[in-house]
C-alpha cells in the first residue's frame, strides 16, 4: 500500500486495535511485576495491600529478606554478569574475526562452513546443553584416564556454561558484524593502502571505525542473551549459580515479591544499558 494514499476508517482503526493488544500483550505482565513489586503482602499476586519497599531493602521485624540484603540474589546476578561479560567479550571477537573470513576471504567449502557457524541457531538450547556436557564430560575423562589430567574446566561449572552460551551467541554476533561490514566500501582501504598506510593502521583508523557501531550492537545482544539464558545454562551449571537458576529454584520453593523486586531491577538495568549503548552506536555511526 502507497503511504500517501488515504486509507478507508476502518482499516486506520484496526490498525490502532491491532497496535494497542499488542501493546498490552507485551507490557502489561511486566507492568504487574513492577507494581506488585512494592505490594505488602507476601506474595506476588494480587490483592494490592498497600506500599512498601520491604523486598527491596529488606525488614528484619517483617522477618522480610529485601532486594539489596539477599547475599544469595546478589552472588548470582554477580555471576551472570561476570558470565555475560566473557561471553561477550569472546562472542564479539570471534564473531568479527568470522565475519572478515566469511566476507573477505575465498575458500573451498565456505558456503558449508557458513551454513554449520549457524546450525547452533536452530537447535534447542536444552539439546545444546545436554550434547556439550556429554562431550566435555567424555573429553575430561579421557584426559584424566590417558594423561592423567583433571580437567575441571571440563566439568559442569561456570566455564563450560560460557562455551555453552557462546556456542550459539557468537553466530549472532557474526551476524550482525557481517551485515555491516558487506555493505563498507573498499575503495575507501584502497586509497589508504595507496598512500603508504600498512594493512593493521587501515584496519584500526577505517574498517574497525565503521564497524563500531554493529560491534556495539553485537556486544548488547550478546550480553543480555548470555544474561537471561535459562536452558543452555541449567544444562551446565554447577554450584555457582547465575540469576535465572537461582529465580528457578527460589520458584520451586515458593515465589515471593522479592523475585518481582529483581524482575524489576534488571528490566531498569537493561533499559539503560540499551539506551546507553543506542546512544553510543548512534554517535559512532554519525562520526
Amino acid at each position: 500500500m502507497i503511504p500517501s494514499l488515504p486509507r478507508p476508517a476502518w482499516l486506520r482503526a484496526a490498525t490502532g486495535l491491532y497496535v494497542g493488544a499488542f501493546l498490552v500483550f507485551l507490557f502489561l505482565p511486566l507492568t504487574v511485576v513492577a507494581v506488585f513489586a512494592f505490594n505488602n503482602a507476601p506474595y506476588p499476586a494480587p490483592p494490592w495491600h498497600g506500599f512498601t519497599l520491604d523486598w527491596f531493602l529488606g525488614n528484619e521485624a517483617e522477618g522480610r529478606v529485601g532486594l539489596f540484603r539477599d547475599t544469595e540474589l546478589l552472588g548470582s546476578i554477580w555471576t551472570s554478569c561476570t558470565v555475560a561479560l566473557w561471553v561477550t567479550g569472546l562472542s564479539v571477537v570471534v564473531g568479527t574475526a568470522n565475519a572478515f573470513l566469511m566476507e573477505r576471504e575465498k575458500f573451498p567449502g565456505k558456503g558449508v562452513l557458513s551454513m554449520l557457524m549457524l546450525t547452533p541457531l536452530v537447535i534447542p538450547g536444552v539439546i545444546l546443553g545436554i550434547s556439550i556436557l556429554a562431550f566435555a564430560s567424555r573429553l575430561a575423562d579421557l584426559c584424566s584416564d590417558l594423561f592423567g589430567f583433571d580437567a575441571d574446566f571440563l566439568r559442569p561449572g561456570l566455564p563450560l556454561v560460557v562455551l555453552g552460551q557462546f556456542s550459539y551467541i557468537v553466530a549472532i554476533a557474526t551476524l550482525t558484524i557481517s551485515a555491516r561490514l558487506k555493505r563498507f566500501d573498499r575503495s575507501l582501504e584502497d586509497a589508504a593502502l595507496n598512500l603508504g598506510a600498512s594493512h593493521m593502521a587501515v584496519l584500526w583508523n577505517i574498517t574497525l571505525p565503521y564497524l563500531r557501531p554493529a560491534i556495539i550492537g553485537s556486544a548488547a545482544i550478546a550480553f543480555l542473551m548470555s544474561f537471561e539464558n535459562f536452558n543452555t545454562t541449567l544444562m551446565l551449571v554447577g554450584s555457582d549459580a547465575p540469576l535465572t537458576i537461582m529465580m528457578y529454584g527460589r520458584m520451586r520453593e515458593g515465589a515471593t515479591p522479592v523475585l518481582n523486586a529483581v524482575s524489576l531491577f534488571l528490566m531498569t538495568a537493561s533499559a539503560v544499558l540499551a539506551l546507553t549503548l543506542l546512544r553510543r552506536g548512534k554517535s559512532a555511526q554519525a562520526s
